[in-house]
């Protein structure tokens, strides 16, 4: 029984992540898990998993509660979170969203949890840190991310001096079939409304935008120690390819799969063995057509910074995260349009 801590439980990515639980509670047990301002999700855990010991809320939780599960130990707040990350475990989730999910990995890595990774920022805005800290701890960083996966099972059993590059792709977005010029009138609904993928709303947004995937070749370059100009994106409208690897003697291996974070999410729980799922089988006479284009760097300025952001080093990737934080905040609260996202961030 492979024991977890769920970090982000009643976000989109926690929330399946539990959804695989259910389907494996053979397989694993949570034993710890932090949600943000949901009590009532946090109490519908409490009540479905009684292997739960520890609990982190991002706000302080009322007596009554505490005395119903007075055998659990409550944490609470951005410290709180860095306790729980360091409770020992199998398997540390951390399906946080933005800079908050950074210290508690530090935190876990500390502890010599291993991790699958769904929080972007901590590699973003710190991975030659995270990442220095993991190889001296023995600490396995599995990725979440669907194009990661790919990658990562597109390597098992290769030398990695035999890999020429990796192809990261990319649906485009909600917005992929508009000009600039037409972006500039495009609502928040709009934006909302991924064509593949059902993800919140942050993350949505950065799809939109193509930070999302700017994030990921910076992921990338950490994750797997590859140099950045051995990193090509590529626009794959269908999302059935989830990423590629070519080898230095130009073969390619892919992943491919129907568009569900479930995959990814159960190949890092399951790691190294693979187990059944409730997905839909991928029927590739359904899809019928694959389409790939060339990634267009004037039309996704936001991917152009990111290459450039990850080659300088330094700080300029945590910047460039915590102006893009805010901007998409100030988007989704509809104070500013789409297109003076990425002004924001470039201002940053």
């Amino acid at each position: 029984m492979k024991k977890i801590v769920l970090l982000g439980a009643s976000g989109s990515i926690g929330q399946q992540t539990i959804d695989i639980i259910n389907q494996h509670s053979d397989l694993y047990e949570i034993i710890g898990l932090s949600v943000g301002k949901n009590v009532d999700f946090l109490c519908e855990c409490l009540e479905r998993f009684k292997t739960i010991k520890f609990v982190c809320s991002g706000i302080d939780i009322n007596q009554s509660i505490k005395n119903k599960y007075s055998d659990k130990v409550f944490f609470f707040g951005d410290e709180g979170l860095c306790k729980l990350a360091s409770v020992k475990t199998d398997l540390l989730v951390n399906a946080l969203q933005g800079f908050v999910g950074l210290l508690p990995t530090i935190k876990a890595i500390e502890s010599g949890n291993h991790i699958a990774l769904a929080n972007k920022e901590t590699l973003v805005a710190a991975g030659e840190i995270v990442m220095s800290k993991a190889k001296s701890k023995g600490v396995i960083v599995f990725p979440i991310d669907s194009e990661h996966s790919a990658i990562y099972q597109c390597l098992l059993g290769n030398k990695k001096e035999d890999v020429n590059k990796l192809i990261i792709t990319a649906s485009g977005g909600s917005f992929r079939d508009l000009t600039r010029e037409q972006l500039k009138t495009v609502t928040l609904k709009q934006a909302l409304a991924h064509p593949n993928w059902s993800m919140g709303h942050k993350i949505t947004i950065d799809s939109a935008t193509m930070m999302n995937k700017g994030f990921e070749v910076i992921e990338a370059h950490w994750l797997f120690d590859i140099d950045y100009d051995r990193i090509e994106t590529v626009l794959h409208k269908e999302s059935i390819i989830h990423s590629m690897v070519e080898y230095i003697d130009h073969s390619i291996i892919a992943q491919l799969g129907v568009s569900d974070m479930r995959v990814p999410i159960q190949y890092a729980l399951s790691y190294p063995e693979r187990i059944e799922n409730n997905v839909k089988s991928l029927d590739l006479t359904d899809v019928a057509a694959l389409h790939f284009n060339k990634m267009d760097f004037e039309r996704y300025p936001l991917l152009k910074l990111a290459f450039e952001v990850g080659q300088k080093g330094g700080n300029l990737a945590a910047i460039m995260n915590g102006a893009n934080e805010e901007a998409v905040r100030m988007f989704l609260n509809e104070e500013i349009s789409f297109l003076e996202i990425e002004e924001f961030i470039f201002k940053c």
